[in-house]
């Protein structure tokens, strides 16, 4: 894999995944309403996520899907699912000032979990990985090393991306000084979440 066609590659999902869809509407609505202790399992499994569409892209994308869209349709509705339950939490959550007590803890498999559900079941995910990629790499044309050197590069990217989404919802989040803007931030991040799962089932 040469430098410019990892170049071009980083580039396109920069744009692809800098731009907020439902993923990442998910994640900072989460940090928002709830801190960002504990979401490194949730972004982990996004970059899995990720990490496996691209797999399966290089690996001839269309046959798996073909093969196993059922398992993709249980996917995208157990995530639009589990976000649902997520803006349900929040906009019935009882507000708390960040400086009251430490975020609740979840567990970790538990979060892992959602993230990697939402982020396989997310259509623009999907596109990117089905309809972009083919059009600026030849996937018939990658070997293992040039498999891994994307995967390596996709990561690169993603944890910028993501790591900066969540610094910036930490530092908004310092700014809430009353229950009542808590109680605002939970009800908006639900909204949030609640729109990420509606776009997700709409397509």
């Amino acid at each position: 894999m040469t430098v410019a066609t990892l170049l071009v590659f980083a580039g396109a999902l920069l744009i692809a995944a800098g731009s907020p869809g439902p993923s990442i509407a998910a994640l900072v609505a989460r940090v928002l309403a709830k801190g960002a202790r504990d979401v490194l399992p949730f972004l982990a499994a996004m970059w899995v996520g990720e990490a496996i569409w691209l797999s399966f892209a290089v690996a001839g994308l269309a046959a798996i899907a073909e093969t196993f869209h059922w398992m993709f349709v249980a996917i995208k509705w157990a995530g639009v699912g589990y976000l649902l339950f997520l803006a349900w939490k929040m906009w019935s959550a009882e507000p708390a000032l960040p400086g009251d007590n430490l975020p609740e803890a979840r567990s970790a498999s538990k979060m892992f979990l959602a993230g990697l559900t939402i982020t396989l079941g997310n259509p623009k995910i999907m596109m990117f990985y089905v309809a972009l990629l083919p059009s600026i790499i030849d996937l018939g044309s990658v070997t293992f090393v040039g498999w891994t050197e994307l995967v390596a590069t996709m990561f690169v990217v993603l944890i910028a991306i993501d790591v900066a989404w969540v610094v910036m919802a930490a530092k908004a989040r310092q700014f809430l000084k009353s229950r009542r803007a808590v109680r605002f931030v939970n009800r908006a991040s639900a909204g949030t979440m609640a729109g990420a799962a509606v776009a997700i089932a709409a397509r």
